[in-house]
């Protein structure tokens, strides 16, 4: 069998922000519902009916792996998209916390024999353990609750135990979310809180270990901010120091999901 990672932490960090986010959502009513989040182009609902038809779709590929069945078809996507995307704000939020805690509730339920046995193929060749399938669906909530929060307080930051784990993800989320710089340039990067080191290139938008590439340009900031910059939602230069490259000419590369 293949190296499986321990998906205990990011069970717990799943199970977290789904909470952190439920009770966010318990404090709203229809206005504060239809009131925009960070994303211009969606409301606070239209990011829990998104949360909401993800965690359903999520819910299918952990049922088909503990039950030994075949995974969903993509073609069933649209349609649910489409169900969620009917429904009224109201019905959106409430369903959308029902759907979430029924995946983590779900996901909670494996035996430790299902999870170190747990393998999806959803993006690419290479199937994932359940703590891989769990880092994508962390990176997603945690991020998306964020757009949440930030729109009902300036000063919220994405929770510290999902940063402590996604910040690790960020070589695989970098690659996949960037566009190459019309001026590209190697960056040493230095992020605190956890302290890591990379080295971001911006030409072939990849994040590496550091000292990797000879770098020409530096960045140095908190990781939580280094996740949001990666995703497209760094707008405050406050908590960062650059040299040789800009806050703008990175949010050119990365430009949000």
């Amino acid at each position: 069998m293949a190296n499986v990672t321990d998906a205990t932490p990011w069970v717990r960090a799943v199970r977290a922000s789904h909470d952190r986010l439920a009770g966010i959502v318990a404090g709203l009513d229809g206005d504060g519902l239809r009131a925009q989040s960070y994303d211009t182009e969606w409301s606070i609902a239209d990011v829990l009916s998104h949360l909401g038809s993800g965690a359903e779709i999520n819910a299918l590929y952990v049922d088909a792996v503990a039950n030994g069945g075949e995974p969903p078809s993509r073609d069933a996507f649209p349609g649910i998209w489409d169900v969620w995307n009917a429904r009224s704000p109201e019905e959106q939020a409430a369903r959308s916390v029902e759907a979430n805690e029924g995946l983590v509730s779900r996901i909670e339920s494996l035996t430790p024999e299902q999870r170190a046995a747990f393998q999806v193929q959803m993006f690419g060749p290479v199937p994932m353990d359940l703590a891989g399938f769990l880092s994508m669906r962390l990176s997603e909530h945690a991020t998306h609750t964020w757009d949440v929060a930030v729109a009902l307080d300036p000063a919220a930051r994405i929770a510290p135990d999902a940063v402590d784990l996604l910040i690790d993800t960020v070589p695989r989320l970098a690659g996949f979310v960037g566009k190459k710089a019309p001026a590209p340039v190697a960056i040493a990067v230095a992020v605190t809180d956890p302290e890591r080191a990379f080295t971001l290139d911006t030409g072939g938008v990849s994040v590496l270990p550091a000292g990797t590439e000879t770098t020409t340009a530096s960045l140095a900031l908190p990781a939580e901010a280094f996740i949001r910059l990666i995703g497209g939602r760094l707008d405050d230069a406050a908590d960062l120091k650059a040299s040789g490259v800009t806050l703008a000419e990175l949010k050119s590369v990365f430009t949000g999901f």
